[in-house]
């Protein structure tokens, strides 16, 4: 069994100790100590890395079976010596002390504030995260319980941890019961929390600088909160002002009044779109027209066909359904590149399969599919340039001409892949 120094005193960062063990673990070697300082991973808090001897720690881990806690190093350490001297990175190690301790003022207080009871904890080295237990939580609820945790924050309390026998358990007010049996240490914040964890905390609450809750998000019957405390609160704070600043600028006006800029910002927006889409209705009608003068007449259909490179599917299906309102008319467009498209429409006053029509050019280009329904089809997919493209849509001309004829007073279509509403 490993004595572990980070109960007696979670700010001391240096320790000798005796190697009583050496293995292997995950192809790397490992050591075993008669004490040290190094916290393994464990209870949602991240180990220590330092050094023994000057080699790295990259990893520490504790044997449930017998309370051994194996180092796992980045080299060998030197065979010749039982006795190392071991190091912590203390910048680390304060960070999870900040943590951790907010961790538990911030479960307390949304305890209080909110009825919400915290299920799991995580630290990881950007995101610390508990998930409560409750599946909403009201803007009130968090900004009270918040306000509450760093109200214990600011009166600096102290922090005591020590091993509480079964027999006196019941005098403390655990906050959730214990998981381990026998003597439970007891995380005690003067006059505010008291629950059984066994990681690195600060002596005082005014350690950890500020709590901060960042966001929420609800996962199922439960609601994670996102939060930050001291240094990573702070650095948090700084690369947002630094934001905001940068959007004042870009925006040019004061940070307090950016809300207002960017509501005006999002109304010249909602304008730009409606003129925009105006002006997209009053191409494609411009457009129409000019294909409709431009088409010919086979029997006593106006036929339209017309390759284009430079618009999108999107752009022809508008063109397409545009041309299709006159009577009597037939429409077939295509796009040429690399993903070549192309498009039928009809009048409702013509009978034809354009269906069939689009799939006969498709496979002229080589591709298969296309769907839609009597009067309105599309598919695309193969690369081809507009001469094959153009080629295609006279095969597809063709086969709508050899079943042409006028439809009964009735006629409608159902909807298939790739319609569009007409």
């Amino acid at each position: 069994m490993t004595r572990r120094l980070y109960y007696d005193d979670a700010y001391r960062t240096a320790f000798s100790a005796r190697v009583i063990r050496r293995l292997r673990h995950a192809d790397h070697p490992a050591v075993i100590l008669d004490q040290t300082c190094f916290y393994p991973t464990g209870g949602g808090q991240p180990c220590d890395m330092g050094w023994l001897n000057g080699v790295e720690v990259i990893d520490v881990i504790a044997s449930e079976e017998n309370g051994a806690i194996l180092h796992v190093l980045a080299a060998d350490l030197d065979l010749s010596q039982d006795q190392v001297a071991g190091r912590i990175v203390w910048s680390r190690r304060f960070d999870h002390m900040q943590q951790h301790t907010g961790q538990h003022i911030l479960s307390q207080a949304f305890m209080r504030t909110a009825n919400a009871e915290t299920v799991s904890f995580h630290l990881g080295s950007e995101v610390v995260t508990i998930d409560l237990n409750v599946p909403r939580l009201s803007p009130e609820q968090v900004e009270e319980a918040e306000r509450l945790a760093n109200q214990v924050v600011f009166s600096d309390r102290p922090v005591r941890a020590r091993f509480v026998p079964p027999e006196e358990l019941a005098a403390y007010p655990l906050r959730r019961p214990p998981q381990v049996q026998g003597p439970v240490r007891v995380v005690e914040i003067e006059g505010f929390d008291a629950t059984p964890c066994g990681g690195t905390h600060v002596a005082r609450t005014g350690e950890i600088g500020m709590i901060k809750i960042i966001r929420l998000d609800k996962r199922g019957e439960e609601t994670r909160v996102e939060f930050r405390c001291g240094e990573r609160a702070l650095a948090d704070y700084g690369r947002k002002n630094q934001m905001v600043q940068q959007l004042a600028g870009l925006l040019t006006t004061g940070h307090f009044e950016l809300d207002q800029a960017v509501e005006r910002l999002q109304a010249e927006i909602k304008q730009l779109h409606r003129q925009l889409r105006q002006a997209q209705e009053r191409l494609v009608a411009y457009g129409a027209a000019e294909l409709a003068a431009q088409a010919e007449r086979v029997g006593e259909l106006t036929v339209i066909r017309r390759v284009f490179s430079d618009r999108d599917p999107g752009q022809l299906r508008q063109l397409a359904l545009r041309l299709a309102v006159r009577p009597k008319t037939v429409a077939l467009l295509g796009l040429a590149g690399a993903k070549a498209h192309v498009i039928g429409a009809c009048s409702q006053d013509v009978q034809a399969d354009m269906v069939t029509a689009v799939r006969v050019a498709l496979h002229a280009l080589g591709s298969s599919g296309g769907g839609g329904r009597p009067q309105f089809a599309q598919g695309g997919g193969a690369t081809a340039h507009e001469g094959q493209v153009a080629a295609a849509l006279e095969q597809a001309l063709a086969t709508v001409m050899g079943g042409a004829s006028q439809p009964p007073p009735s006629q409608g279509g159902k909807a298939g892949i790739g319609e569009e509403p007409g």
